[in-house]
């Protein structure tokens, strides 16, 4: 392990809860694709089954900050034992029921989903209080979000395609409920339960929850329009490659990225992250070929990592310790949200006006982060 990480790992406990949450994560990642292979394959429809997708997702966006309060209210080893439990049940519920019942079954599902990230980046951050080592850790856990949502949908992906969609949907099940149990077990590095302090919408905070979304906004962009450019070039079976390459770079970045500490202020480094996305994006419109595409994408991706640890190491400084799992769940949610709304103009400009048109999005949402990124005032 390198130096960079060596030293935040060997605290006490923090290698345990790390790979659990971790663990986790890739059940997260295979719940919302496994629902969508699941209820295909029963009802047949596609229109069924993105319905109970999107309620998994849009009840986990909305509610997922409601039960990070609790958290913060309560602590964390209460609140995930009951949490876990809803959410199994919820999938199970979804393997036997009908399909309208199924449907309801996966919004109860995404309601109860542990938002296990924001539970780790919060032991993070009161087991490395007062040191320069947060950095690091969040590093960490941008690589454990990346390596989640880039095995967890292939996992899905085979499983379903050779006819085991509800094998795949009862792992992610038992990752999530699984994970979620073993971290509530390790008391020793949960926060302590609080009670409110400084209100958490403060004008800092919302602007890191905007900055959050402008990523989002990149993210929605480039999922659909490396699908549609590939389409549109006769060449479909190329938008894989060029996503996995973009990830792996991506892990390859923020690995780096984690491995030293830097003596810059954070928000300089964000501004500086942020002009380098914005400027390296407006290659995505401009690619003639999928392989200049998928060299654009690379580099492009390699701002990302960091982009998100700042955003993380900003938010961490800005809220009161009282409130911070529900500002590390926030911040998810714009990033889904920007995500999402992304991805419905994307496919829209992709249709009516082709797959550069939908790219154009990608350096809009990169000058909307440098603005916001510009506007952050200092710490």
């Amino acid at each position: 392990m390198p130096s960079g990480y060596r030293p935040v790992l060997r605290r006490p406990g923090a290698a345990v809860f790390f790979f659990t949450a971790a663990a986790g994560r890739v059940g997260i990642a295979m719940t919302g694709l496994g629902l969508l292979w699941l209820l295909h394959a029963r009802t047949g429809s596609y229109g069924t089954a993105g319905l109970a997708t999107a309620g998994f997702a849009l009840a986990e966006a909305g509610l997922g900050p409601q039960v990070a309060r609790l958290v913060d209210r309560f602590g964390q080893p209460r609140v995930l034992l009951f949490s876990v439990a809803v959410h199994g049940v919820a999938v199970a519920g979804v393997l036997t029921a009908p399909s309208p019942a199924a449907i309801a079954f996966a919004a109860c599902a995404g309601a109860a989903v542990p938002q296990l990230g924001a539970l780790s980046a919060a032991r993070w951050a009161h087991l490395l209080r007062e040191t320069d080592a947060l950095p690091a850790a969040f590093s960490l856990e941008s690589l454990a979000n990346a390596t989640a949502f880039l095995l967890g949908p292939v996992l899905v992906t085979a499983l379903g395609a050779a006819g085991f969609a509800a094998v795949a949907s009862t792992l992610a099940a038992a990752l999530v409920v699984g994970g979620g149990a073993a971290l509530a077990a390790q008391r020793r590095t949960a926060p302590p339960p609080s009670r409110p302090g400084r209100p958490l919408f403060r004008p800092r905070f919302v602007r890191l929850a905007l900055l959050n979304l402008a990523v989002g906004l990149y993210f929605g962009t480039v999922g659909v329009s490396v699908s549609a450019f590939a389409t549109d070039h006769g060449v479909p079976g190329a938008a894989t490659p060029i996503v996995a390459a973009a990830s792996i770079g991506g892990l390859v970045s923020g690995w780096c990225y984690g491995l030293r500490r830097h003596r810059v202020p954070a928000r300089l480094q964000l501004v500086a992250a942020a002009a380098y996305l914005a400027g390296t994006a407006f290659l995505l419109p401009l690619a003639p070929s999928a392989l200049w595409l998928g060299a654009a994408v690379v580099v492009t991706e390699a701002a990302i990592p960091p982009t998100l640890v700042l955003l993380n190491v900003l938010t961490e400084t800005a809220v009161d310790p009282a409130v911070r799992t529900q500002a590390f769940t926030w911040n998810n949610s714009a990033s889904a949200a920007g995500s999402a709304v992304a991805a419905f103009a994307a496919g829209h400009l992709a249709d009516a006006l082709g797959a550069s048109a939908a790219f154009a999005l990608a350096p809009a949402a990169g000058l909307a982060l440098l603005a916001l990124a510009l506007a952050l005032p200092s710490e």
